[in-house]
């Protein structure tokens, strides 16, 4: 037995975290700061974050590197 049709694709539902998150406003824009008025003139800044340092160098190729 041979049957013809027309074959339907349907969608799944979007699923209801995606459409809350599609639902919500744009976040609040990112602060920038500029390298230099971080560095304040000097190629090394250390950062403490949760009790560990951070070096953030100026590299010779003046590129920033981030090491702990």
């Amino acid at each position: 037995m041979s049957t013809t049709g027309t074959l339907t694709l349907s969608r799944p539902a979007p699923s209801p975290m995606l459409a809350s998150m599609e639902s919500h406003q744009p976040a609040a824009a990112v602060r920038r700061i500029s390298s230099q008025r971080l560095l304040a003139g000097e190629r090394e800044l250390v950062i403490q974050h949760l009790g560990s340092e951070y070096h953030l160098r100026v590299t010779r190729n003046g590129k920033l590197i981030l090491t702990k």
